[in-house]
């Protein structure tokens, strides 16, 4: 296995195991509900059809997560002011408010234990990551590639 093959599965394993620590640890909701309302609030008001789109899910499993989303009163539907017939749902504010618990809890968490773990350099070393990680993100595979797997030619 190539270095950059062993890099590839170390990430993918660690940054599976953050998350999931992450969320063990102060996820106040499930994750289905914080996709959505996150969806919701990084992009706007949306259809069930257009959040299963995005979340990779059945439409049936994004309906029923948006009626436990109205029940809660984090979301509330209305007319989609582009098109009468059809009907979006939208965060509401008291969703917001969870949603900004919801990742305020992780922030808190991830400092803390930024806090108690790492020395100063690697906190400094750290500090890096997201950047990276972006950028990483935003790859489209047969992009940068010219001729050698994922690097930049």
């Amino acid at each position: 296995m190539a270095d950059h093959d062993r890099l590839a599965e170390r990430l993918r394993i660690s940054v599976g195991r953050f998350v999931r620590a992450t969320r063990s640890r102060a996820d106040a909701l499930q994750p289905p509900l914080a996709a959505t309302m996150g969806l919701l609030d990084r992009d706007g008001d949306a259809s069930t059809a257009a959040l299963a789109q995005r979340r990779g899910v059945r439409h049936q499993s994004q309906s029923r997560t948006v009626k436990e989303l109205e029940a809660l009163g984090y979301i509330a539907r209305r007319e989609d002011p582009r098109d009468g017939r059809r009907i979006v749902v939208t965060l509401t504010e008291r969703g917001r408010a969870a949603l900004d618990r919801d990742r305020a809890a992780r922030r808190d968490w991830i400092a803390e234990a930024v806090e108690a773990l790492l020395t100063p350099e690697e906190q400094a070393r750290l500090s890096a990551l997201p950047q990276l990680l972006d950028r990483l993100s935003g790859y489209e595979d047969g992009q940068g590639r010219s001729g050698r797997r994922g690097r930049r030619g």
